[in-house]
């Protein structure tokens, strides 16, 4: 489980619940809660995110949810072990010996390349086909992304409607002056329910669904260049050098200092 997500969310809600209890106590945690306000906010966010995909993509997006509380292991240095290696068995042994080679790999997307690889592919169909699946793979998740950032976009809007309501209801009341607070506060409601669905859930969950799909590029991007490297019979130190510039210089520094040539001078 990723707990800095975990920990994110939880954390925003109880700065939420101080905030309440700071300033009116337990009895003030009822001045926030309204069921008309609710319905407005969540139901008509929800039913506008509905209107802009398709169903399919809304219950795709909906399932994302669990995806950022997820400890999903992204390491590009470990790729760039792996094409090491390959190129190792590939420079020695000959491209076929990597098939064998690919059998204790479980990244079906460097398994698939090997084998494109292995059966002698031209390598500009190689990278084709490649990144063709790349572009796929940030089709999809785009996708759900799109769909938390549109329902941040809408949580405030919808909030917003619900305050208009509100205003128009407190406005039929103006002769009665002591029902303009009571009704003020129900008209707010529904604003600070949209900045909470932006602002505590969708745009911090669409911001990391970013993130993960950034890192998996990348790890697809040093898969592509190695297994093209390899199919060149290109020097592994030369590849290694080539799949580092794709790193930060502190993530450069710790895989030089590991044996990722796998002791080949």
């Amino acid at each position: 489980m990723d707990v800095g997500s975990l920990v994110g969310i939880i954390l925003g809600f109880a700065m939420v619940i101080f905030g309440i209890f700071s300033s009116g106590g337990i009895t003030a945690f009822g001045n926030f809660i309204d069921l008309p306000s609710v319905f407005i906010t969540i139901g008509g966010s929800i039913s506008s995110v509905l209107t802009a995909h398709k169903l399919a993509d809304f219950i795709n997006g909906l399932k994302a949810i669990s995806l950022p509380f997820k400890d999903k292991v992204m390491d590009p240095g470990q790729v760039i072990r792996q094409i090491i290696e390959l190129s190792n068995v590939g420079r020695k042994e000959g491209l076929l010996a990597l098939e064998e080679a690919a059998n204790n790999i479980e990244d079906d997307f460097l398994k698939k390349g090997i084998m494109l690889v292995v059966d002698g592919t031209d390598p500009e169909l190689v990278r084709g086909i490649l990144e063709t699946d790349l572009v796929c793979l940030q089709d999809r998740h785009g996708k759900v992304i799109g769909f938390w950032e549109k329902w941040a976009e809408m949580g405030p809007a919808w909030g917003m409607i619900g305050t208009l309501i509100g205003l128009v209801n407190m406005l039929k009341t103006l002769d009665d002056p002591s029902s303009i607070g009571p009704n003020m506060s129900v008209a707010l409601l529904t604003t600070l329910y949209g900045s909470l669905i932006a602002n505590w859930l969708c745009t911090p969950i669409a911001n990391k669904l970013k993130e993960n799909n950034q890192q998996e590029v990348i790890m697809r991007e040093i898969t592509i260049e190695g297994l093209l490297s390899i199919q060149a019979g290109e020097n592994p130190r030369v590849i290694e050098e080539k799949l580092k510039s794709f790193l930060a210089p502190s993530a450069r520094e710790a895989l030089a200092g590991q044996d990722s040539l796998g002791g080949e001078e």
